[in-house]
């Protein structure tokens, strides 16, 4: 890996939430450099394929260093390609980093670095006053953009309960994505540029029935994209590699269908850990991936009055740490708790990430979405319990 500078700018142009978005989006190593005039010292954010792993400010180090990098709201970056070369020391996941740090900013519990008049930047990916985040991805590739489509404010692109197989891309743009519930309709997610509308999952199985309402907000440009040509290529993959984004697309919308339960008040969070034993804790190191032969486990998350459940999981699914999709589940963010009956086997998670590097980068993108999704809404959905409680 060359080291070359690959980036730089100012962080008026682009600060540090955005920063983090668009080198994750990209899958880039290296490491990112973060000047003040108001600083004698530069902060440094090691990244490893798109994720944070260490960083250092002064004294601080790790997510605490990488949290007080959030103020900086003037100086100059440039991001170096090369290998990051230091130990992980931070394991939440990107966009955790990004909505906590920009929600601890909003908050007065990050310094800010820069001149006295300096306005907080308002980042589009931050969920600092009750607002649901802002999903976007990279540059699309228009060779597998087979279609274009404009809607107009309020116009609605997807009608929950609606079969469709097709994946956008947004062109330009942001679509509200919302979930019927018997209180109304909430919101789930927001995306923009570059981000997508449909699962991978759809590329294997057909017939599917849309679980929520896409609205445009301003004007919206789709793009359609080459639903046989990614097909093709995923019909060349393995039989876990598969299922894997089937399993990840059932777990997103139990996250969903958990949001809507907690809005209804119909939950009851004991139930689903009862007589389950845990399997792995919240936090711990584990690298290993698993299939469930039988029995079954819940996805679950450990906020301050218990855990929420975020997924069940049963014969056929998947947990463990998937290389190429960080979801900010187990093991860093999220428990197993597993039913007296599993049985696993395990999966050869390096084989898998082998067939992913051979994946075109507009089906990397997809994959990157459903995973940025599911870490997002995860949040959307535990946020909203502690607004109930």
């Amino acid at each position: 890996m060359n080291n070359s500078v690959s980036l730089s700018g100012s962080l008026d142009f682009l600060n540090l939430g955005e920063l983090l978005n668009l080198l994750g989006s990209n899958g880039s190593s290296g490491v990112l450099r973060i000047k003040s005039s108001y600083k004698s010292e530069a902060g440094l954010v090691y990244i490893d394929k798109g994720n944070p792993i260490d960083a250092t400010n002064g004294s601080l180090s790790g997510i605490d260093a990488i949290f007080s990098l959030f103020g900086w709201t003037d100086g100059e970056f440039e991001f170096v390609q090369k290998d990051p070369s230091c130990k992980k020391t931070i394991n939440k996941s990107r966009m955790e980093i990004i909505l906590d740090g920009l929600r601890l900013l909003d908050e007065g519990k990050i310094e800010k670095l820069g001149p006295a008049t300096a306005a907080t930047p308002q980042n589009e990916a931050a969920d600092v006053s009750g607002k649901i985040p802002l999903i976007k991805g990279p540059l699309v590739d228009y060779s597998y953009v087979v279609d274009e489509e404009g809607f107009y404010d309020g116009d609605e692109i997807v009608q929950e309960g609606n079969h469709g197989d097709w994946i956008w891309v947004i062109l330009e743009g942001i679509a509200e994505i919302s979930k019927q519930t018997a209180n109304g309709p909430i919101d789930i997610l927001r995306i923009g540029d570059g981000a997508f509308l449909g699962s991978a999952a759809a590329l294997i199985s057909t017939g599917r029935v849309r679980t929520a309402t896409v609205k445009a907000v301003g004007n919206v440009q789709l793009g359609m994209l080459d639903s046989q040509l990614l097909a093709n290529e995923l019909a060349n993959v393995s039989a876990d590699f598969k299922n894997i984004l089937q399993s990840v697309d059932s777990r997103l919308k139990q996250i969903v269908e958990m949001a809507v339960k907690i809005n209804e008040n119909q939950h009851n969070f004991e139930n689903y850990i009862k007589n389950k034993k845990q399997l792995i804790k919240q936090g711990q190191d584990e690298d290993r991936l698993f299939t469930i032969k039988a029995g079954g486990v819940v996805i679950a998350r450990q906020i301050e009055n218990g855990y929420v459940p975020l997924a069940e999981l049963k014969k056929g699914d998947y947990f463990g740490r998937i290389p190429y999709m960080d979801m900010g589940h187990e093991p860093y963010s999220a428990a197993v708790f597993s039913s007296n009956d599993l049985k696993l086997a395990a999966v050869d998670a390096q084989k898998l990430e082998s067939e992913h590097q051979g994946l075109s980068s507009t089906l990397k993108n997809i994959i990157e979405h459903m995973a940025t999704s599911i870490s997002v809404s995860s949040l959307v959905t535990c946020d909203s319990l502690k607004r109930k409680t």
